[in-house]
């Protein structure tokens, strides 16, 4: 047996260990369904949870329009090059060098489009990147390989590792939810601003979530910020991944969170968020070894 199936296998267990109560104690989540889940074979959005993901999934058919209409543009423009001035249909060549009024239109029509995509991107990003009051603050921290999580002002911390196939249906989930299910989820308010510092123990870590329209590098040494509120009546089951290469466990670090209402948050905070945290608890030193073989 290979040292890193060594290490997953005692990584297994491990995290077995750590979640024996947090099968009971994330109740939470039972009853919520899955909303934003990577489809097989999938090539569109997932369902927009936030307002955030509905701006970038309206921006990118906005830039889908525009980009379509270039290219018809342009393939025509070439057929009509190739067909009016081959050789047999134009046998007499121009001998002109320049045209001033087809260059300024190919400098000037290009920066008019430039300006409306920047018109219509800016206030997308800026909305992203200005970070409101939280209502609830989230830190996310990125380790080799899984995802450690605080709510400071709650003092609350715990894990979450990746389940195995073996323990997906004990955890309420099936078969098609393995490599994204993790034993333990971050619990958000729908209706409430939610702030996410994210930063890395070790390596650059990614935390993304592509129902919510999010995604931050987490550095090591540095602390950066996402913002997202969920839209009230969207209360479900989203997941996410680490999506920066973080080594050979990269794909093995999986986000799951749980969207409740403000009265089962409320709830859950009070009562079984205390049960399974787990202040001061990391994983063993030794999976860190997984990139050495």
């Amino acid at each position: 047996m290979s040292l890193r199936m060594k290490i997953r296998g005692l990584w297994a267990g491990f995290g077995a260990t750590l979640a024996a109560t947090a099968v009971s104690a994330q109740s939470v989540g039972e009853g919520l369904e899955i909303l934003g889940a990577p489809v097989p074979g999938g090539v569109n959005f997932q369902p927009p949870a936030t307002g955030i993901a509905r701006q970038l999934q309206d921006l990118d058919t906005f830039l889908l329009v525009i980009i379509s209409l270039i290219v018809l543009f342009v393939v025509a423009l070439l057929a009509w090059v190739i067909l009016r001035h081959n050789e047999r249909a134009n046998p007499t060549p121009a001998s002109f060098t320049h045209n001033t009024k087809i260059e300024i239109t190919w400098t000037v029509v290009p920066l008019i489009i430039l300006f409306v995509i920047g018109g219509f991107s800016l206030p997308v990003l800026f909305n992203q990147q200005t970070i409101p009051q939280a209502d609830v603050l989230i830190k996310a921290t990125g380790y080799q390989w899984y995802w450690g999580y605080e709510y400071p002002e709650e003092e609350l911390a715990f894990e979450s590792f990746m389940l195995n196939r073996d323990e997906l249906e004990e955890y309420g989930y099936s078969q098609d939810e393995y490599l994204l299910a993790t034993d333990t989820a971050i619990v958000v308010p729908t209706g409430q601003t939610v702030v996410v510092q994210v930063t890395a123990a070790d390596v650059i870590h990614s935390w993304a979530m592509p129902a919510f329209g999010v995604k931050q590098d987490g550095v090591p040494g540095r602390l950066a910020e996402l913002w997202f509120e969920v839209d009230p009546g969207m209360e479900g089951i989203y997941f996410g991944q680490c999506s920066e290469l973080c080594g050979v466990n990269h794909a093995y670090m999986p986000i799951t969170v749980f969207a409740v209402t403000p009265e089962e948050y409320e709830a859950w905070l009070t009562g079984e968020a205390q049960e399974f945290a787990s202040v001061g608890i990391r994983a063993p030193a030794y999976i860190e070894l997984a990139a050495v073989e």
